[in-house]
């Protein structure tokens, strides 16, 4: 019997809801990937996606799309952190993630890390279509291995278009497989967490934020477009979320 691993989708669709806050027309999901309403703050309405099961683990395929429609506000996070484990099925396994936001309408994506546990193999997408008036914010975290393991192969893809423009896109591949020198001095320098904050908003066309250091591990950088883009490396998740705090503090 061949094993081909799981199937996982979910979909949250968010709305003004005529009386100033945000209702959540579609908001469904199968397999694993289980998101749920939470208490709104004022016009914001909240999702905690919830995971089902362990995984991803090899072979596994999830996806996840949000649009966030005009004059609506949405705050997403997960509950706990994501694990890549190996799995039965051979291959690498995939998540997806692709988020809409319309003019006038703003995103708060806000997972926990990603786990890259050993003998896993994940490749992640997200990418992000904005329209020239939307709010944006996004937080990745990766996280190489549990405590005193090898981490597995991960590569991480990060696409953010705005008003049809691309104004980043990178990728990051990671452990095992990895193309040379993804944890030498120019990348990781024997760390083992890395993220990613993406912050848009239309005022940034205008009076975009100054290129500088945060620290010794983290940098702040504008990016061709109203967006800003924090990039930090840390020995632990800990310590990364607290630098990637501070930066989302600083930006406002």
């Amino acid at each position: 019997m061949t094993v081909t691993g799981v199937r996982g989708r979910a979909r949250i669709v968010a709305r003004a809801d005529g009386r100033g806050g945000t209702a959540l027309p579609v908001l469904d999901g199968e397999g694993p990937l289980a998101p749920r309403r939470t208490r709104s703050a004022g016009a914001e309405a909240r999702v905690m996606v919830v995971g089902a099961m362990s995984g991803p683990l090899g072979g596994d395929r999830f996806t996840l799309d949000a649009r966030v429609e005009e004059g609506a506000r949405l705050h997403v996070g997960s509950a706990a952190a994501t694990l890549a484990l190996p799995g039965q099925a051979k291959g690498e396994a995939r998540y997806d993630v692709r988020l809409e936001v319309a003019d006038g309408a703003e995103l708060h994506w806000l997972p926990e890390q990603l786990i890259s546990a050993g003998g896993s193999d994940l490749r992640v997408t997200t990418r992000a279509d904005l329209a020239a008036g939307a709010r944006f914010v996004l937080r990745e975290e990766q996280v190489l291995g549990r405590a005193g393991e090898t981490p597995g192969r991960l590569t991480s893809r990060l696409t953010v278009r705005v008003a049809d423009r691309t104004v980043l896109d990178q990728e990051l591949a990671c452990g095992p497989g990895a193309p040379g020198g993804w944890d030498g001095p120019a990348v990781l320098s024997g760390r083992r967490a890395v993220g990613q904050l993406v912050v848009v908003r239309p005022e940034f066309a205008d009076g975009p934020v100054a290129a500088r250091m945060l620290g010794e591990c983290a940098s702040l950088v504008p990016l061709a477009g109203p967006a800003a883009l924090v990039t930090a490396v840390a020995p632990d998740a800990l310590r990364l979320r607290g630098l990637l705090d501070e930066a989302l503090a600083e930006l406002g």
